[in-house]
């Protein structure tokens, strides 16, 4: 799920009234702010930033621990909560409260930093061609309309350009800055991708159903589309690159599938400021493709991800597709380093394909959390059955794509103390 990209879509539609926070709201902010670096400033998160580092390395540890609800969030920070009026400071408001809820309550082992991180404001990615939506609101389900009917069509494809509005950043830096003097640090930082994978871009322009048919009737098409969308993001990486615009991503940003990039094998050792692909973890999936072959996969997909994920300096992979199917592709990745475990998959293969040599990114069912009863007994039962399969593994546990969790923060707190006992059971076993 791609967390960066509603905030800077927000952002880049902000009128000028829009940045005229007034006093109340600043208020609001720094009182949120200052909870914030309390929090940050607690020795445990400096625990939890050797713990990750260790584990980074593959070290053996006990399993950190990490729940990000996603859409749980609105369930956890409801609007009845939410104070601040102005539109950007009300985006603001959101991202504090998760940091005092994550590090006041949760108790897992997100770590909060006293940093404040605004994104670029720059324009949409644009790749002349975008499928049209019907439905979605309110987080809903969705359908979409495909623009490539055609091999034709492909050519109205072009690699995206990054436009960045310079003085609005500016603007909102110095906003921040602002605001949060002597309680935060402001960087400017942007996530520009969640995943590189690619797949996600080509169900959206040509359709899955026909993606399907393509394999057999039409491989053309896929292999052309393919391509563009490779030479597109190797161009988009570039220019990044080149215009300094990357941030290193090796301390408590939020990697691959799920997991935090605290690590001291980053950055590069030529590292000089000016952040490369090299420098960063890199991240890439394509849970689209479930449905076909591993051949399937490694003959349409794979060819034109290697050589995106051969720039970074470490790799994660994979989401919710069955990992265990696709290893001897997947295996091939350098520098891979984590290695996601979605609900779907064979977890007694993949710890003998994985061993001690990739972390283990297990993903528990978020079903747990969105259940009419929240089952504890099963909860921990289930648990403690899959790490008596993964003991020799480098396990991380990673409780994520939650809808729902029946309006009840209890569950995501209770959930997050049971998986800490049963990974430190696990350990001391």
């Amino acid at each position: 799920m791609d967390q960066s990209r509603d905030v800077i879509a927000v952002q880049a539609r902000l009128a000028d009234t829009d940045l005229i926070i007034g006093p109340a709201d600043r208020e609001i902010l720094r009182r949120l702010a200052g909870n914030t670096a309390d929090l940050a400033a607690r020795p445990i998160e400096d625990e939890k930033r050797r713990h990750w580092t260790s584990h980074n390395s593959l070290k053996k540890t006990r399993p950190p621990i990490l729940c990000d609800p996603e859409n749980g969030w609105r369930e956890i920070i409801t609007p009845d909560q939410m104070e601040c009026v102005n539109p950007l400071a009300r985006q603001w408001e959101m991202h504090l409260r998760k940091e005092v809820f994550w590090g006041g309550r949760m108790n897992d082992d997100y770590t909060v930093q006293p940093f404040f991180d605004v994104p670029h404001v720059h324009a949409p990615l644009d790749w002349g061609l975008k499928e049209k939506r019907i439905g979605g609101e309110d987080g809903g389900a969705y359908r979409w309309e495909s623009p490539i009917k055609s091999i034709e069509d492909v050519e109205n494809l072009h690699i995206p350009e990054i436009n960045v509005d310079s003085d609005a950043t500016d603007r909102i830096e110095n906003i921040a800055s602002e605001i949060f003097e002597g309680l935060l640090t402001v960087r400017v930082k942007t996530l520009w991708w969640w995943s590189l994978g690619m797949t996600r871009l080509l169900a959206e322009l040509r359709g899955l159903q026909q993606i399907m048919y393509d394999v057999y009737q039409d491989p053309r098409i896929l292999h052309r589309i393919m391509t563009v969308l490779r030479d597109g993001t190797m161009a988009m990486l570039d220019e990044l690159e080149e215009k300094g615009l990357l941030s290193l991503n090796c301390d408590g940003t939020y990697i691959g599938s799920g997991g935090l990039g605290w690590t001291s094998e980053l950055p590069g050792v030529d590292y000089d400021d000016r952040v490369s692909c090299g420098d960063m973890w890199g991240f890439s999936e394509s849970q689209e493709t479930t449905g076909v072959s591993p051949d399937t996969f490694a003959e349409f997909v794979f060819p034109y991800q290697k050589p995106i994920l051969e720039r970074f300096g470490l790799n994660c992979y994979g989401c919710c597709e069955p990992m265990h199917q696709r290893w001897h592709v997947i295996e091939q990745i350098p520098n891979l380093r984590r290695v996601s475990a979605s609900p779907w998959t064979d977890k007694g293969k993949m710890a003998q394909q994985l061993e001690d040599k990739y972390i283990f990114s297990l993903k528990p069912n978020p079903v747990d959390l969105a259940m009419g009863n929240f089952d504890e007994d099963r909860i921990r039962r289930e648990l403690r059955e899959v790490l008596s399969i993964l003991r020799g593994c480098r396990l991380e546990i990673i409780m994520k794509d939650n809808h729902t969790i029946r309006k009840d923060p209890g569950r995501v707190i209770r959930w997050v103390q049971i998986a800490k006992e049963e990974s430190e059971n696990m350990v001391a076993g």
